[in-house]
């Protein structure tokens, strides 16, 4: 009896360099360069000030401060209304002409 997904059939006479793909990473495991580059930053940032700096950095280049918002903000959205949905509310804007 099995279970589960099925095992993959692999040719037997494969050599490295041959142009077939090898078995990779298995999943789950971090690629080491971006663990340790992530490592990097943050060393960098808490030397720099914290979260001082980074309130500086958002008055001083509000473009490049919103630009890394959208890097670290969840690419995923959860709505606030009964089943996660998202809400959505009519904002108006009315103009008063203060010349008449």
């Amino acid at each position: 009896m099995m279970t589960g997904a099925p095992e993959k059939q692999t040719p037997k006479n494969r050599k490295v360099g041959d142009g077939t793909p090898g078995p990779g990473r298995k999943k789950g495991v971090p690629n080491k360069i971006n663990a340790d580059l992530k490592s990097m930053i943050l060393t960098a940032l808490t030397k720099a000030g914290g979260v001082d700096y980074l309130a500086a950095q958002a008055n001083a280049s509000p473009s490049a401060f919103l630009a890394l918002i959208g890097k670290v903000l969840p690419t995923t959205l959860q709505g606030t209304g009964a089943d996660g949905e998202i809400e959505v509310r009519m904002i108006t804007r009315r103009v008063v002409d203060t010349n008449g």
